[in-house]
């Protein structure tokens, strides 16, 4: 088949929630064995687009006409989807834990007759699929035993089991490192090359699209904006596809921000040292050292698996680890915080890479999130000032452009970027001396990043002394004043801004722990 087949055609999709319009006459034109990247904002309205697509959304909930492979789609549900090969991968794996790579791969389509699983036939089927994504993994092994890397690859072994004409990956990314990542993208193509299968890659990283897509349609605000195609002889114009995105052109990714002179220690951690808590003879950081002053962005650099989150976890309120020791002195003083609460009595914030999992509390509201570690400071003999709460949360609502209808909706109905700004509110509502944001852009658009740049730096304008972890050097190189490079649990340099190049934070990062230690 010609490869400038149509394979999908979305016109003019319209979708509401009550009085929003989350989609307001999209177009999306997908060629039969390409690689379509659909790249906007958070909350410009793409997971909304691939759920109405693959029948989360179903008939009759949109107006607009869906034709796949030739036909009208009108799909009901996502098992009516899947069976005419469209298989949709959620940045929120679906994966049973507890469940084996065999058991996750064949869920509801379970191998055997008469409603009797045959294990045998089950095992040999997942093998060949885990040879076909590149997994040399036995199928008996349980998904809580793999990284997230390899729980993705389980993903798309899944998909590739109900003979998958149309594989869509929702920020399939997100919480890869650089070697998952590339690994991940490379079997994507080998899908479109080898197999023919058409992939839909939802991403915000923008190196990504420009390697990997063949064309690329932009969402803003529910509408299509543009869209760009991407040969070995026009390769894609990141500026331009930044301009569509956003609305506006970025000349530069990270604001102009000049460094404050260095103000009182803040922050002292000696001779940190931190077990794992569930093997105390395995050190996960070693003897660290690290100083943050006010006024001061220092950034944590990295590897996967480098102790960055576990070293600042344990220093918050012994969040992480076991036989925990070393000194930690707020402003001189030295600190026993042994919970969490002492840490936020000291000054401490903890903004968490897990927005979901540990930032937020998805059942409440954006008020009672934003709130939630400042309560203290709202009661007067144990009752919450309701006036002060609204007055305060509605404040940072605006300063930090958290796009909502009210501050009483659902947090698990905003977009990542919003919800990442909430978690951000939360913390600066609380008023610490000293915050720590772990992977603070994570999953997250490049007008959005900018935004929580900008609050970074006011953070540190006020005096804060800022500690900011990300897996993403430029980000860091673009933030930072100074930048500690972790290697094996060990802290291997204390970088200056005037040194800062991805290739010299490098070889800090990758140091061995016998070299570092010394």
């Amino acid at each position: 088949m010609s490869q400038e087949d149509t394979v999908l055609r979305m016109d003019n999709i319209v979708k509401t929630f009550g009085p929003v319009k989350a989609l307001s006459g999209v177009n999306l034109d997908v060629k039969r064995g390409e690689i379509h990247a659909i790249c906007g904002e958070n909350g410009a309205g793409k997971s909304t687009l691939m759920n109405v697509l693959s029948g989360v959304y179903p008939y009759g909930t949109y107006e607009g006409t869906i034709t796949f492979d030739g036909k009208e789609a009108k799909y009901h549900t996502i098992n009516e989807s899947e069976a005419d090969g469209i298989v949709i991968i959620h940045q929120e794996l679906a994966l049973s834990p507890f469940l084996s790579i065999a058991e996750n791969i064949f869920i509801g389509n379970e191998q055997g007759k008469h409603g009797i699983v045959d294990w045998d036939l089950t095992r040999a089927k997942a093998i060949k699929l885990l040879e076909r994504v590149g997994l040399p993994e036995n199928p008996d092994t349980k998904i809580q035993d793999l990284g997230v890397g390899k729980q993705q690859l389980v993903e798309i072994a899944k998909a590739l089991s109900k003979d998958v004409k149309l594989l869509i990956l929702d920020e399939p990314t997100a919480a890869l490192n650089d070697e998952d990542s590339a690994h991940l993208l490379d079997l994507v193509r080998q899908l479109r090359d080898e197999q023919g299968v058409t992939s839909i890659i939802i991403t915000h990283k923008l190196n990504e699209v420009a390697a990997v897509a063949d064309n690329v349609t932009v969402i803003r605000d529910g509408q299509t904006v543009g869209y760009m195609e991407v040969t070995k002889d026009k390769p894609l114009d990141q500026d331009e596809l930044i301009r569509l995105m956003v609305g506006r052109s970025l000349t530069n990714l990270y604001p102009d921000h000049e460094s404050n002179k260095p103000g009182e220690e803040y922050l002292k951690i000696e001779n940190w040292t931190v077990h794992h808590p569930n093997d105390p003879s395995r050190t996960i950081v070693d003897n660290a050292n690290i100083s943050v002053r006010s006024g001061e962005i220092v950034g944590l650099a990295g590897l996967m698996g480098a102790g960055r989150t576990e070293m600042m976890m344990s220093v918050f309120g012994h969040s992480y680890g076991t036989g925990i020791s070393g000194d930690v002195y707020v402003k001189g003083k030295k600190m026993e915080l042994n919970n969490v609460q002492a840490a936020i009595d000291a000054g401490l914030g903890y903004a968490s890479e897990d927005r979901k999992g540990n930032g937020l509390n998805l059942l409440q509201n954006i008020r009672e999130n934003a709130s939630m570690a400042a309560l203290t400071k709202m009661s007067k003999h144990g009752i919450m000032d309701d006036d002060l709460e609204r007055k305060r949360v509605e404040e940072f609502r605006r300063e930090f452009n958290i796009k909502c209808n009210s501050i009483d909706v659902l947090i698990s109905t905003l977009s990542g970027g919003n919800q990442q700004k909430v978690v951000l509110s939360k913390w600066v509502i609380s008023d610490p001396d000293i915050l720590i944001l772990d992977e603070p852009t994570r999953g997250i658009d490049v007008g959005a990043k900018y935004e929580i740049y900008e609050i970074i730096d006011k953070l540190a304008d006020a005096g804060k002394a800022v500690i900011v972890i990300s897996s993403e050097l430029p980000e860091l190189i673009g933030i930072c004043d100074r930048i500690y490079t972790v290697s094996q649990g060990v802290v291997t340099d204390n970088v200056d801004k005037s040194q800062f190049t991805q290739e010299y934070l490098m070889k800090g990062m990758t140091k061995e722990r016998e070299v570092a230690a010394r």
